[in-house]
């Protein structure tokens, strides 16, 4: 191609629709290996629902109860500080 006769807007047109192209082709095999992971992960989430029901079902805790009991096991998991969270809290309900 004799790119003399293109100007550089054009050059760097194209550029950008390869750049562009090969982001939308990221993106689409982000999606593809997503929904590959979302998909074998599926039984498990039913697991985790059936095990709630069970438990609000027997009425040894309620839904209320499961939730807090969730949060509190993914904050010691993380090792997150109590205290800091309660600050948010605190703050975001505009108490000092």
């Amino acid at each position: 191609m004799d790119l003399s006769l293109v100007s550089n807007d054009v050059v760097v047109e194209a550029q950008l629709s390869e750049t562009e192209e090969a982001k939308r082709q990221k993106v689409l095999e982000y999606i593809r290996s997503l929904k590959t992971i979302e998909e074998a992960i599926e039984p498990y989430a039913e697991q985790k629902r059936e095990l709630k029901a069970e438990f609000k079902e027997q009425g040894w805790l309620s839904g209320d109860e499961i939730s807090l009991a969730v949060k509190a096991y993914r904050m010691l998991k993380k090792d997150q500080d109590i205290d800091e969270l309660v600050e948010m809290f605190n703050f975001l309900r505009g108490e000092k």
